[in-house]
């Protein structure tokens, strides 16, 4: 019987636990999906990658960040955004590797997130329902979202 090792790895930090390389490949991967392909009209810098709670989720292949997400520590609830896969990775799972592994780290807390309102479905599989009325962010339709404590 022979198995395929997974080709892509997980990573986890805290900013402060990133190296400078990491942090960039991190922000490049967002630009190229947020701004770069969306046209995002406004960086999407928040500050809140930095605050100490917050844990950066990552999987690598080949030295290369192939998605992302972030989760929020924000007092009695957590938050996951920034989701992000880099186009040549897409359609293999990855973003639900990590909201799956995101989801895990919340456990015991109830979860917000702002979709895309393009992709409220597919959080839906995730146990997030909407929550509230639609908005725009940076020209596009957002819609919230929260999924209960588990």
């Amino acid at each position: 019987m022979s198995t395929t090792a997974d080709p892509f790895r997980l990573r986890q930090a805290r900013f402060a636990e990133l190296s400078p390389f990491e942090v960039y490949a991190l922000c490049r991967l967002r630009v190229d999906v947020f701004v770069v392909e969306q046209q995002c009209p406004y960086p999407e810098l928040d500050g809140r990658d930095t605050e100490p709670a917050t844990v950066h989720l990552w999987l690598e292949s080949g030295g290369e960040v192939a998605a992302t997400i972030r989760v929020l520590d924000d007092g009695a609830t957590r938050a996951i955004g920034r989701v992000a896969t880099g186009a040549g990775f897409r359609g293999q799972g990855l973003a639900a590797r990590l909201m799956h592994e995101g989801i895990a780290l919340c456990e015991g807390f109830p979860i917000t997130l702002g979709a895309q309102a393009h992709l409220q479905g597919w959080y839906e599989q995730f146990g997030f329902r909407l929550s509230g009325p639609g908005y725009v962010e940076d020209g596009i339709p957002h819609v919230p979202m929260l999924r209960e404590a588990a």
